[in-house]
């Protein structure tokens, strides 16, 4: 992993989290970081053929951050994790860059079959604590995915979701803008 890619992925958890207090503290304590980190090599081992050694590592890290991603996931740039105990993606989730996920988040699969079956995730996603993205779906760019909603449905970009099971709704112009340091789903209930 490339060092620069560390540094911004602290700069990225300090905008995403207003309780960072510090680079040092974030890259020791913040298991989301740990899991990301610990996903990038078992995925460049994934890629190299080395399927059995980056399963291996992605259970050690699920073991050590409560955050389980199959090596076989593709993952953008500047991912977030917050609290993330609980987060499962699967193998053929496809996440762009800067998506944030809460804790308890699941991207997972519909059916046993082969080939794509977890969601495509587009970038400035944000999904909120307990959600259920299930099947080989698409979330369009910069949507909210509210707390604890189930999704099985394709959602336009700019979508919000909500409910069980979610329905998507265009965000309307009161609700902040992808970009803003602080997006909270759970207020979207």
């Amino acid at each position: 992993m490339p060092i620069f890619r560390a540094r911004e992925d602290l700069r990225n958890a300090q905008r995403h989290d207003p309780a960072a207090r510090g680079g040092f503290e974030m890259a020791v304590a913040y298991s989301g970081l740990h899991a990301v980190w610990a996903y990038r090599v078992a995925h460049r081992m994934w890629c190299a053929g080395l399927r059995t050694p980056a399963r291996f590592l992605s259970q050690f890290a699920r073991f050590l951050t409560g955050i389980e991603i199959h090596p076989g996931a593709r993952i953008g740039r500047r991912f977030f994790i917050d609290h993330g105990m609980g987060v499962v993606i699967g193998e053929t989730t496809w996440i762009g860059d800067d998506v944030m996920l809460y804790h308890g988040v699941t991207l997972g699969g519909r059916g046993s079959g082969h080939g794509k079956r977890h969601p495509t995730v587009h970038d400035g996603v944000v999904v909120g604590a307990g959600a259920k993205v299930l099947g080989a779906i698409t979330i369009g760019e910069h949507s909210v995915i509210g707390a604890n909603a189930v999704v099985t449905h394709d959602a336009p970009p700019y979508s919000l979701l909500v409910g069980v099971p979610a329905h998507p709704r265009p965000r309307s112009g009161h609700e902040q803008i992808p970009g803003d340091t602080y997006l909270d789903p759970a207020l979207y209930i």
